[in-house]
């Protein structure tokens, strides 16, 4: 992704001063939103090594794949806690719009925001 282009977490900043910038290690997420909105970007720019990396060791899966011919779309955070984010994650999969709403929980690990899982509804 262009580094001037509009980050895809929403927050209208460009992608290397908002989530490019925890992608590539330069800073961490302070707070359980700006990770759960870097994991959205990290997904729309297929960083999925991040995706991993900031996923709970207990709840991850082994392997990250691609799902082919899904597109993230837009995200909307619907609400937040301390540790805790309800979103809204839109998509084009082979074509057909959808979206996944979830509510999804973080703990910090080491002083580093994880996620550890989420109830899609």
């Amino acid at each position: 992704m262009p580094l001037q282009q509009t980050c895809p977490c929403g927050s209208g900043t460009p992608y290397d001063a908002c989530c490019g910038r925890l992608h590539r290690g330069a800073d961490r997420a302070r707070t359980a939103e700006e990770l759960m909105r870097s994991r959205y970007a990290a997904y729309a720019v297929g960083d999925l090594d991040y995706v991993f990396r900031t996923w709970h060791p207990r709840t991850r899966p082994e392997d990250l794949s691609p799902e082919p011919g899904l597109t993230w779309t837009g995200l909307t955070v619907v609400d937040s806690g301390a540790d805790w984010v309800e979103f809204v994650a839109t998509f084009e999969s082979h074509g057909r719009p959808g979206e996944m709403h979830e509510r999804s929980r973080f703990e910090q690990r080491a002083g580093r925001w994880v996620y550890v899982d989420g109830v899609v509804s």
